[in-house]
């Protein structure tokens, strides 16, 4: 069902260059609503949906485009959290319950592509994006076995909370950045010379991490090295998860909506919605839709900016 434009949403300029990425006349639309809590959005542009997970009901959603009509991608989904598109077309997704990463093959054949690392099961993968070279890189942070809510109470068996790359020619599984209190939505930059990681620690510290730190990646795309200082802080809940346009623009996540950011961590504006936001991506025929995974909703709107990557 269609719901339209809806109360509560607008736009917050900091910067006189963020009016410049919507028109004028654009609303934020409520396209669906009914989920406990909406994350992982992903788009498929062969088939012109989008997937998202709704984690607590354990399912995975799909909408498709342009009737919005929504449907059960899949039941049973491992409390699926992150997901997204890699360079094939394939679904890469994050499972809580089952504490791995693993990939759906164009003929819907599930393949395990990571579930521990040096013999010890992670904690619960949250969120995955896919490098030019095909590794796949993505943060565990113990969510989804703190409580039964998101998967399994469980204990954890890695002693902190990672972010992992799998290499593509080997699947051999590597701690990339280790400092991290709760590392959670990640994205590279549209030349994928930094990777952008958000710090969720504040759940779990007090006065602890909400904010991106900024990485840059080694020549060979294998590693990280820097991301010392805070890229930006934020000033409203927890950044989760967010994907970078094709001028390097970052679409974050926020407790009030949507938080825009140029690539030195200015704060361009804000795109608010009646609910905390869990994660973002672009999609839509030219990769200009903004969709919006709310708590309970999936809005969007159209932009004059591009997401970087498919997915």
């Amino acid at each position: 069902m269609y719901y339209g434009q809806v109360e509560g949403t607008g736009f917050v300029e900091y910067d006189n260059r963020f009016s410049k990425l919507y028109a004028g006349h654009a609303r934020v639309e409520r396209l669906w609503t009914g989920a406990r809590w909406c994350e992982g959005p992903a788009w498929f542009a062969a088939g012109r949906y989008l997937v998202w997970s709704d984690i607590p009901n354990n399912r995975i959603m799909r909408l498709v485009e342009p009737g919005h009509d929504v449907s059960v991608f899949r039941e049973q989904s491992n409390n699926s959290n992150g997901n997204t598109v890699d360079y094939s077309g394939r679904l890469v997704t994050c499972e809580h319950l089952t504490r791995r990463v693993t990939m759906t093959n164009h003929d819907g054949r599930i393949v395990v592509l990571a579930a521990q690392y040096q013999g010890k099961r992670f904690n619960s993968p949250n969120d995955a994006v896919v490098k030019s070279d095909g590794s796949v890189w993505f943060t565990d942070p113990s969510y989804g076995i703190d409580a039964d809510y998101e998967g399994d109470k469980q204990d954890r068996e890695v002693d902190g909370c990672y972010v992992y790359r799998i290499d593509p020619s080997t699947i051999e599984v590597t701690a990339v950045i280790t400092d991290m209190v709760r590392p959670n939505g990640l994205a590279f930059s549209p030349d994928e010379k930094h990777l952008y990681v958000a710090d969720t620690g504040n759940t779990h510290v007090e006065n602890g991490p909400k904010h991106i730190r900024k990485f840059t990646v080694s020549a060979d795309g294998k590693s990280v090295s820097g991301g010392e200082g805070v890229f930006a802080d934020c000033q409203e809940g927890l950044f989760d998860g967010f994907r970078v346009d094709t001028e390097g623009r970052i679409w974050t996540s926020a407790g009030d909506g949507v938080h825009v950011y140029d690539n030195e961590g200015t704060l361009l504006g804000k795109i608010l919605v009646p609910e905390t936001v869990g994660n973002v991506t672009f999609g839509g025929t030219k990769r200009n839709r903004l969709y919006i995974c709310g708590t309970t909703s999936i809005y969007s709107f159209f932009t004059f900016a591009t997401g970087c990557k498919p997915g």
